[in-house]
């Protein structure tokens, strides 16, 4: 069995049965996403929800598509709904004026095919909102940070008991942003308009246990790495604001107009 289809019997199971929540009942809804759709004026707008789960942000917008792997979400969507991958968009070139996508990219495999997809049905000029969970870490598959000292050997203990200093701001800086340094001089000595390749990690997912959020991403992202994918491209990043906020991002969502 493919990832792919390990990943589509996971969800299916998980929505099985699920009630459809109103976006108006949620405490707080997507916030960002509402002033997305308000500040690009896209209620007149054809939109489509990549990862669209329960549809809960359906009725954002009246024209509204989702694609969503699992097909037992089906009967919690009043709008257009196609079961299929974020890898594989059953769509013509150029569909959509704008798309989003919300905590699902981590857990899409080939997750820079999805975003070529993503960009290939975007008409020019479209907009994006592009918010998958970033920098999962490899040790949620095996619930490292919620299982007790006795569930592990030697080996795991360490693991377990390291999970404060490699979690913590001070040591993660010390890579990652020399890193983006890289990518962004990477990025500026390419010929204009020259498309990067998306690095990122992959992780080992785990479709059996839910231990906590994320235990079920199959891969890590670092969100410069996304704007520097879209920038490489010619795509105009929207949010975060200028390089430097850019180079300093650690989470929300990345804003993008596609230019093609």
């Amino acid at each position: 069995m493919t990832t792919q289809d390990q990943a589509k019997s996971f969800y299916d199971r998980e929505f099985a049965g699920a009630d459809y929540t109103p976006l108006h009942a949620h405490a707080s809804g997507m916030p960002e996403l509402e002033a997305f759709v308000r500040e690009h004026g896209l209620a007149a707008k054809k939109c489509l929800e990549i990862g669209c789960g329960r549809g809960a942000y359906q009725d954002l917008v009246p024209d509204w598509t989702g694609i969503d792997i699992s097909d037992s979400v089906r009967p919690l969507i009043r709008k257009p709904f196609v079961q299929g991958s974020a890898s594989e968009l059953p769509f013509p070139d150029n569909s959509f004026d704008a798309a989003w996508s919300i905590w699902v990219f981590e857990h899409v495999p080939e997750v820079e095919e999805a975003l070529r997809e993503a960009r290939r049905v975007l008409k020019p000029g479209g907009v994006l909102f592009f918010a998958p969970a970033w920098q999962c870490r490899p040790w949620y598959a095996d619930g490292y940070p919620v299982r007790p000292y006795s569930d592990f050997g030697l080996t795991g203990k360490l693991i377990k008991a390291s999970i404060p200093l490699r979690n913590s701001v001070a040591f993660r800086s010390t890579y990652i942003f020399p890193r983006r340094l890289l990518r962004a001089a990477a990025m500026a000595c390419a010929p204009r308009a020259s498309p990067l390749k998306f690095r990122y990690r992959k992780l080992r997912a785990n479709y059996e246990k839910f231990w906590l959020s994320d235990s079920d991403a199959c891969n890590s992202m670092d969100p410069y790495e996304a704007v520097v994918w879209f920038k490489s491209r010619g795509d105009q990043i929207l949010h975060p604001g200028g390089p430097l906020a850019q180079i300093l991002i650690r989470n929300g969502h990345i804003a993008v107009r596609i230019q093609k």
